[in-house]
């Protein structure tokens, strides 16, 4: 007889921190006719999941809600209407559940798994067969379950407005899911890689995972001018992952190239209210500013074929943690003790 009930870390509130966060026993949700029931064996957390229930995430939040977006798994029950998939088909969530192709909506932008829809920190989850995509044949569910934002937002920022092209330069911030993405993408397009760090251990794995020229922003800190210099004739940088926000944008201009894309992912280096680049900035450095979302199911799908092709095999921290230590997870994550995707395995 098949299980009614599981397992679920559910975020009760956004305004306790991680003691919002809840394990509890819960019914496993019935599937209607466009839906399919996934066994999930793997979710991964993005810096997004932390900050929700300490109340600072800038998007909708519909709490209580099943916590985390990112996983893959196994088809185990398929609607009645639904045509795209069959039980024993091995899958990955798409961040946004309505943002399907194109640019990304207000309509879409709030249906985001964990936030608003019940996401992957469960030991099963019902979702629309469009919310989901193919896990690639070369990857375990460790490693295809941090496809979901990190994975689809760097490939985003590399090819959602001005796709990337062989001899590029591209720069990547610290040694998070994003910009260790963003290495491995970068680098089997055939661009060169700059990415910044903070210690010489990580460098070194930098170096290890293809990065061309690895600078300490410490014992650097004027590191934008010294990415410049690493280009051709001093030209600048083609497309910079943003991912520590004012702490970082400031450097960011000094190494992107005239009409290039900085893409703007995240804040975790803080705010700085005062001396803050501008948004003029953007015109005296003549370069793009662009916000990104994540991406859409279509961008998922075109990501998933180069990562079979090119045998891309994501970054996943040594410290993998079980579904009833989630909490952990999270607690190890907020102290930077990670390098790469922080993975659970769920079953």
């Amino acid at each position: 007889m098949a299980p009614t009930a599981m397992k679920q870390w559910t975020i009760s509130d956004t305004k306790n921190g991680f003691d919002d966060l809840k394990f509890e026993d819960v019914a496993i949700p019935r599937v209607g006719e466009n839906e399919v029931l996934v066994k999930l064996h793997a979710a991964s957390l993005n810096y997004r999941d932390l900050i929700i229930p300490k109340g600072l995430y800038p998007f909708p939040v519909n709490a209580p809600v099943a916590a985390c977006s990112d996983g893959a798994g196994e088809v185990v029950e398929a609607g009645s209407k639904v045509t795209k998939w069959k039980k024993g088909d091995k899958v990955v969530t798409l961040f946004n559940q309505g943002h399907q192709f194109g640019a990304v909506d207000i309509a879409a932008s709030q249906t985001g798994l964990g936030g608003v829809l019940d996401g992957t920190l469960r030991e099963y989850g019902v979702f629309n067969e469009n919310g989901i995509v193919r896990q690639p044949a070369n990857l375990d569910a460790l490693e295809a379950s941090t496809l979901t934002c990190a994975g689809l937002t760097a490939w985003n920022a590399l090819y959602g407005l001005r796709p990337l092209k062989a001899g590029d330069t591209v720069l990547v911030q610290g040694t998070g899911g994003v910009s260790i993405f963003g290495l491995l993408l970068a680098k089997a397009a055939g661009a060169t890689v700059i990415a910044t760090t903070s210690s010489q251990e990580k460098a070194d794995t930098l170096t290890k995972l293809g990065a061309h020229h690895v600078l300490n922003y410490k014992s650097d800190p004027n590191w934008g001018e010294t990415a410049r210099k690493l280009t051709s004739a001093g030209a600048g940088v083609d497309h910079i992952l943003e991912v520590g926000g004012p702490g970082t944008l400031e450097q960011s201009l000094k190494a992107i190239k005239y009409e290039g894309i900085i893409s703007i992912i995240g804040f975790v280096g803080g705010f700085k209210p005062q001396g803050n680049p501008q948004i003029l900035d953007a015109l005296s450095n003549i370069c793009t500013f662009r916000g990104v979302y994540v991406g859409s199911r279509a961008q998922m799908e075109d990501m998933v074929r180069a990562i079979e092709v090119n045998d891309i095999r994501p970054v996943v921290d040594k410290e993998v943690f079980t579904l009833e230590k989630a909490r952990e997870a999270y607690e190890y994550m907020w102290a930077q003790k990670h390098f790469g995707k922080v993975a659970i395995r769920i079953g």
